[in-house]
């Protein structure tokens, strides 16, 4: 289970880079179209929504690994017990919260599909296909969140601590800066 979880996490990240390359491709095409005197029709429309799935895709990766915005300097401050009541309480809180939002974002997107919605843009496809990357970045963010809440009541090292302090070892302070 721990490598499937090991990989879902990286599969998104590698998505998220491979949707963050996508946006600079088609951001250069337009710039050297516009030189050539050649239209991109869309590309507008497509950068939107790599930039949606780059920004949800990327939410499970980053937050195992320690990247996302955390108040590390409150709980560094506490004693052990009170640290890990600190991180259950925060992981259940952050889990209920994002339990909400993929309930949320789900309807939405599936509203989208029931009207049979399109996009607004110059390309004219169902918008529920790339909303579909809210929907899996988020699911894989709440996955991520329950897999570090199984782990701190097991009473084991979150991953996201385990990553900061082998960067820390290393002599990697980027993220503080």
């Amino acid at each position: 289970m721990r490598r499937f979880l090991d990989r879902l996490y990286d599969g998104a990240g590698v998505a998220a880079a491979v949707a963050m390359a996508g946006i600079c491709v088609l951001m250069l095409a337009q710039a050297f179209g516009r030189e050539a005197g050649i239209l991109i029709r869309g590309a507008e429309d497509i950068v939107a929504w790599l930039c949606a799935a780059c920004a949800f895709l990327a939410l499970g990766h980053t937050f195992r690994n320690g990247d996302l915005v955390r108040v590390g300097v409150f709980l560094d401050r506490l004693p052990e017990r009170a640290r890990w009541i600190a991180e259950l309480v925060a992981l259940t809180v952050s889990a209920v919260f994002t339990a909400y939002m993929l309930w949320a974002v789900t309807r939405f997107v599936y509203d989208s599909y029931e009207f049979k919605e399109v996009a607004q843009g110059l390309i004219r496809v169902p918008i529920w296909i790339p909303q579909l990357s809210l929907v899996i970045g988020i699911a894989i963010l709440f996955i991520a969140l329950l897999d570090e809440l199984v782990t701190v009541l097991r009473k084991r090292k979150p991953s996201y601590q385990v990553a900061e302090e082998a960067r820390a070892a290393a002599g990697d302070f980027s993220e503080k800066l």
